[in-house]
C-alpha cells in the first residue's frame, strides 16, 4: 500500500517508518526540512509545511493512506491554534487527493473529566480529522515508553534525580503506560483491518498503575531504589510544572502541558481493538528497559532457596 507519514521526525514517527518499510509498503514522507532529515533507503522524501496550503499537495498524490503525527507543542503556547490550523489544512488537502484512509494518534481520556488543555487539543485535531471524506482510525493512547518520548523522558529524570519527591495529588491518577513496540505494531497492523476503519480505538499496555508507582518502578529499573514520593494536595498541577521544569531539562513548552495533563485519568476503556489485533502486550519493566538501554541498573543476584535447586 501507498502511504504518507507525517510528522516523521518526532517520537513516534521516526519508530514507524522501518516498520513500514519492513511491512513492504510504500513509503513517503512529508518533512519541512529535508537537508535536516536523515533519511533511510527505501522512501520518497517530500518537503512541505502543513500551515501552508499548497506546500505538501504533491506528497499526497497517490497516496491511499496517511499517517497524521503532527504536533505542534514544542513551538510554543500557541500549539493549538497551531495544530488546528495544520489539521484544517491536512483535511483539505487530502480530500482533494483522494486519500481513502488516514491514522491519527491521539491521547486517551473521557471529555466529561474536563481534559486538560493539551488534550483537549489532542481530541479537537482527532474531530477536525474525522469531519473529512477520508475515513480516520484514531487510535487513543495513554503515556507511550521508549527513547525519546517527552512524557516518559520527564518521568525517568523525575525518578532517577530525586530520591525523595513531594508532589502534588496527580501522582495517584491512574494511567496504562504503553511501550512504543506496541504502539508501531497497531499502528502499521491496522492498515490491514478494513473493519477499523472510520472508528476510535483505545490502545494501552497490559498493566493500570498509579503515576507514583510509574516513576517508582522506573526509578528502581534506573537506579536500583524506589524513590520515597509524598503526595501534598496543596501543590497544585500548575505550580508542580514550574518545579519540573526545575529538576529535568525537558522544555518548558512540553513539560508544563504534560503536567496540567496529568489530572486526567487515561485508562482503555474499550479494548476492543483486541479483537482485530490481539498483539502480546510490552510488560512495563520490559518497555522501560529497552528505552533506558545501558542506563538500566543491573538487578541483585537472587539467592536459591533450599528445594529450588
Amino acid at each position: 500500500m501507498r502511504v504518507l507519514v507525517t510528522g516523521v521526525t518526532g517520537f513516534v514517527g521516526g519508530h514507524l517508518v522501518p516498520s513500514l518499510l519492513w511491512a513492504d509498503h510504500d513509503v513517503s514522507v512529508l518533512v519541512r526540512d529535508r537537508e535536516a532529515y536523515d533519511e533511510p533507503e527505501g522512501l520518497s522524501v517530500f518537503e512541505g509545511n502543513l500551515l501552508e496550503p499548497g506546500s505538501f499537495d504533491e506528497a499526497l498524490g497517490g497516496a491511499e493512506a496517511a499517517y497524521y503525527l503532527v504536533h505542534s507543542m514544542r513551538a510554543g503556547p500557541d500549539y493549538a491554534e497551531r495544530d488546528r490550523r495544520a489539521a484544517t489544512n491536512f483535511v483539505a488537502a487530502a480530500d482533494d487527493a483522494g486519500v481513502e484512509r488516514v491514522l491519527y494518534l491521539g491521547g486517551l481520556g473521557e471529555e466529561r473529566d474536563r481534559l486538560s488543555e493539551h488534550l483537549q487539543s489532542r481530541r479537537e485535531v482527532e474531530h477536525i480529522l474525522a469531519d473529512a471524506d477520508f475515513a480516520l482510525t484514531s487510535l487513543r493512547a495513554a503515556i507511550i515508553v521508549g527513547d525519546g518520548s517527552a512524557s516518559f523522558e520527564m518521568v525517568r529524570q523525575l525518578a532517577v534525580r530525586l530520591p525523595v519527591m513531594v508532589t502534588p495529588q496527580w501522582v495517584d491518577t491512574p494511567c496504562q503506560p504503553i511501550a512504543i513496540d506496541d504502539v508501531v505494531t497497531y499502528l502499521v497492523e491496522v492498515l490491514d483491518v478494513p473493519e477499523l476503519a472510520g472508528r476510535t480505538v483505545e490502545i494501552g499496555g497490559p498493566a493500570v498503575m498509579s503515576y507514583k508507582e510509574v516513576m517508582a518502578r522506573t526509578a528502581e529499573i534506573v537506579t536500583g531504589r524506589r524513590p520515597v514520593i509524598v503526595p501534598v494536595p496543596v501543590l497544585t498541577p500548575k505550580l508542580s510544572a514550574y518545579w519540573v521544569t526545575l529538576v529535568t531539562d525537558v522544555p518548558r513548552s512540553v513539560a508544563h502541558p504534560l503536567i496540567l495533563g496529568l489530572k486526567n485519568a487515561v485508562v482503555v476503556q474499550d479494548d476492543s481493538i483486541r479483537q482485530y489485533l490481539p498483539i502480546e502486550l510490552t510488560p512495563f519493566e520490559t518497555a522501560v528497559r529497552r528505552a533506558v538501554g545501558d542506563g538500566a541498573a543491573t538487578p541483585e543476584p537472587k539467592s536459591i532457596a533450599a528445594g529450588e535447586r
